[in-house]
């Protein structure tokens, strides 16, 4: 049935901190620290500060394929930020990013620190650093961006607009859940097509932008995010359920997305991660 209410837009806009879901607790319309916290710190030279969301998965995955590789140097100390108690709004993490989102790295390695944010330019940061997972060839290289900034644009209408109003919305509406599964659908047969004959997202070599989809697209097709599985029909989507499966079955991506979650609610899952023991 279609929506029966209206609405009219007032000429100014104001916040109603009660009008916002399951996240109206630390959603507003302004930015900055809302409190003094510092953040710790630990041995590494790399200083992770994430949650086990879509996002902060990324940058897990990379550093766990870093290691993998051998690259010691991609050692990291991975700190849990509780977005549910707002701690992305510490003035401490809020120095790395100014946008209060996860995730936040910090290399300690450069002088003066270097800090990261955007899990994005994380991963083209950390690729870049140690030099993989990142095409040479600039034509191979400019389809690598093609797809990982595909993957940044895109994955607001998945988690933002259709998890929103799918999963956390204090209410259901048809018009934003057709509106927004629409455009998953749309998006999960851009990349249905794209794989139809390719193993990975830019060809036969794995990279970032497949790092930068799986936990998104992956998650979707695989685990039932947002318990919207069969609402979306995934399974109907065969050439990005066997990439993902592929993926997902790599033991580095295995360990990245233990990192930085509660045990309550994933098994395996641990809350901060400092040496690659923390995960054997």
């Amino acid at each position: 049935m279609p929506d029966t209410g209206t609405y009219t837009p007032p000429k100014v806009w104001t916040w109603d901190a009660e009008n916002g879901g399951k996240w109206s607790g630390i959603n507003r319309p302004t930015a900055g620290a809302q409190h003094e916290k510092e953040l710790p710190v630990g041995e590494h030279p790399l200083q992770l500060h994430s949650l086990g969301t879509p996002n902060g998965v990324k940058v897990t995955i990379m550093l766990e394929e870093l290691l993998a590789l051998g690259k010691s140097g991609a050692e990291y100390d991975a700190w849990m930020i509780n977005i549910g108690d707002g701690d992305q709004f510490g003035s401490g993490f809020v120095e790395i990013n100014p946008n209060s989102k996860i995730p936040a790295l910090l290399d300690r390695s450069t002088t003066p620190p270097t800090r990261v944010f955007e899990s994005g330019a994380i991963l083209l940061y950390l690729a870049e650093k140690f030099d993989a997972f990142l095409p040479v060839d600039p034509s191979e290289r400019a389809e690598c961006f093609s797809w990982l900034f595909w993957q940044m644009g895109s994955a607001p209408f998945l988690g933002g607009g259709f998890g929103h109003f799918y999963a956390y919305a204090p209410e259901k509406f048809q018009y934003p859940i057709d509106r927004y599964a629409m455009e998953v659908k749309r998006q999960l047969d851009v990349l249905d097509q794209n794989l139809a004959d390719r193993r990975y997202l830019c060809g036969d070599a794995y990279n970032i932008s497949d790092i930068a989809t799986y936990p998104w697209y992956g998650n979707l097709v695989l685990n039932n995010a947002y318990e919207a599985g069969e609402f979306l029909d995934v399974d109907t989507y065969k050439n990005v359920v066997c990439w993902a499966k592929e993926i997902e079955a790599r033991p580095a991506v295995q360990r990245g997305r233990r990192v930085n979650r509660s045990p309550k609610n994933f098994e395996g899952a641990i809350r901060e991660r400092h040496a690659a023991s923390d995960l054997d």
